[in-house]
């Protein structure tokens, strides 16, 4: 049995987790050397791809120097939070990555905060010390800050550092001695992690996050804590409601390489996926059935926003999804909170609406997007943030935003932020940035991000997470252009854009087919305006100069779903098909 060591990597978004991975995946040799693997081997999914975010976390295995190191690649985005919290009861130290520009940010706060409660061992890693104006000793300086103002204890404070770049794949303990390998990092986690503790007795395993096969249905995966696991046995499953269900190991597997190896038994200190159990919930802990000792339960963090969720109904229904009936939606939405554990369903009166709880916009808007590409049609409302009633006071819930903008324009970003009830915390310069902090209630950031890059040009950085639940902070007064709103069902002529193109911005080209009650454009005013742009030009057979002059228009204003979903008001819905997204209004008549 070789010594096992189980380590987390935890960063704010885009600091380099997944690149890191890589390079430790190719220094144990994982592949042929003649094997094309591409980059962010971990990313697997298209969207994951395409976004470049992680949205799940992973587990991959390496074996280095007769030692097997599992890696947990965790998500850095704060509306996957549920995920890393969950994922950290796995490991025995953490690898905390920090960009050497940018330096701690919110999420890093976040999951470094969860870490250090659940008493890990962290090693930090300072990782693009390759870019210009970057700055390792200031950043190392703050993150020994941050520790102090976590509570880390004496031991965690005396955290080891490397520094390097993970894209040019190099770790040194001095960021001035450029190695050329990633190996002096892989000799410090066999050297400084823990060797994970292999105590014997009854097993116990808490399951901690779970897979979902077409074959055998769910897989709970956890790390074993005490005693060994062997398949084809009987165990106890210890439930939320304190009764233990007898349930039989059909197959047990564990980590190796990218993928998963079956095995006949496993030993404590082990992270393994078990198939065969049904009915499990996260949290759930597998120990013996005569002598059961279920594990304290994990709380999973609750929802912060809800969005409605209902079929297609607008005239294009069903022309180009495959999947449009109440059924399908609901037996979808169900089948995704088996899961994704931060979503909640909740039915309504009507059969064909639901409302689904989140965590954030973005965890949403990843819902819908994949429901899109297996080709459901639906209709989303405008999201909404969920109030608390504490000792009779209204409470909502408040976020941390963190701006990064061009000197020149901060003020513009400040101005913004505070018009939607936003306080500045910290003001600081960060190279040549101005780097700003606020607690901000949720409500405000919905469609923040879109006016912020509007008055920054495009350069401002923005991120949020949540922070707490606070009393309510009174009414926003935010101004609002009103919505240009087609009155005929057909394809727009270039005449009639060209002629209302002093009325505002269009989102439709010549070349797509709209119907009666679509949003087409946002007027200049605040009121809603209804236009015609199906009619044609009056043709005669009298020609005259000048009067032929060319249609020039604009082109269309591109919205990515989020945008779409933040951009909507309450008399509005957001249209999801496998081939558009379209904004429309509830009464189209």
């Amino acid at each position: 049995m070789s010594s096992i060591r189980n380590i987390a990597i935890i960063a704010h978004v885009d600091h380099g987790k997944t690149t890191l991975v890589d390079k430790m995946l190719h220094a144990a040799q994982l592949f042929r050397e003649n094997q094309e693997t591409g980059e962010l081997i971990l990313d697997n999914n298209d969207l994951e791809r395409e976004r470049g975010i992680t949205i799940l976390s992973k587990n991959v295995a390496i074996e280095y120097k007769g030692v097997k190191v599992n890696i947990i690649d965790t998500p850095g985005h704060a509306d996957f939070g549920g995920e890393v919290e969950r994922v950290l009861k796995m490991a025995d130290s953490v690898l905390l990555l920090v960009d050497a520009f940018e330096g701690p940010m919110p999420q890093t706060r976040f999951v470094l905060g969860k870490a250090l409660s659940l008493g890990l061992k962290p090693i930090v890693v300072i990782n693009k010390v390759d870019k210009p104006n970057c700055r390792p000793d200031e950043v190392h300086d703050q993150v020994f800050d941050l520790f102090f103002n976590l509570d880390a204890t004496e031991e965690q404070l005396e955290f080891p550092t490397f520094y390097g770049s993970s894209k040019n794949g190099w770790m040194s303990t001095d960021w001035k001695n450029e190695t050329d390998s990633i190996v002096p990092l892989l000799d410090g986690i066999i050297d400084l992690v823990p060797e994970a503790p292999s105590p014997q007795g009854d097993p116990q395993l808490q399951i901690t996050s779970l897979d979902f096969s077409n074959f055998v249905g769910r897989i709970a995966i956890g790390r074993l804590t005490r005693g060994t696991l062997k398949e084809k046995t009987f165990v106890g499953l210890a439930k939320a409601d304190g009764s233990i269900k007898k349930v039989h190991i059909k197959e047990l597997q564990t980590f190796e390489g990218l993928g998963r190896k079956k095995v006949s038994e496993v030993q404590a200190g082990d992270l393994c996926a078990i198939v065969g159990i049904d009915d499990f919930e996260i949290g759930d802990t597998i120990t013996t059935v005569e002598n059961p000792e279920p594990l304290p339960r994990m709380a999973i963090e609750e929802p912060t926003m809800s969005m409605l969720f209902m079929i297609n109904n607008s005239p294009f229904f069903g022309k180009e999804g495959k999947f449009v009936t109440s059924r399908h939606l609901r037996d979808r939405l169900y089948k995704e909170t088996e899961k994704n554990l931060a979503l909640r369903i909740e039915a309504t009166d009507s059969e064909d609406r639901f409302i689904v709880y989140g965590r954030g916009i973005l965890h949403l808007a990843v819902l819908i997007e994949t429901m899109r590409r297996e080709g459901y049609e639906l209709q989303v409302g405008q999201p909404q943030v969920l109030y608390k009633e504490i000792d009779g006071v209204k409470h909502e819930p408040i976020e941390t935003l963190v701006i990064d903008v061009p000197e020149g324009v901060s003020g513009k970003a400040i101005e913004l932020a505070t018009q939607r009830k936003g306080e500045l915390l910290i003001m600081e310069p960060k190279g040549d940035m101005q780097h700003l902090e606020f607690q901000i209630p949720s409500r405000g950031i919905i469609g923040l991000r879109n006016n912020i890059l509007t008055a920054t040009a495009g350069e401002a950085i923005m991120t949020h997470r949540f922070h707490e639940y606070a009393p309510f902070k009174g009414e926003m007064t935010t101004k609002t252009n009103g919505a240009i709103i087609s009155d005929q069902t057909g394809t727009p002529t270039a005449y009639s854009l060209d002629k209302l193109q002093d009325r505002g911005t269009f989102f439709v080209d010549p070349t797509e087919d709209i119907y009666e009650g679509q949003v087409i454009g946002e007027f200049n005013r605040p009121m809603d305006l209804r236009v015609n742009v199906i009619k044609g030009k009056k043709l005669t057979n009298m020609r005259a100069a000048g009067s032929d002059d060319n249609s020039k228009i604009a082109p269309k204003r591109q919205f990515s779903l989020e945008e779409c979903m933040e951009y909507i008001r309450e008399d509005e819905l957001v249209e999801v098909t496998p081939e558009n997204i379209r904004m429309r209004k509830i009464k189209l008549k």
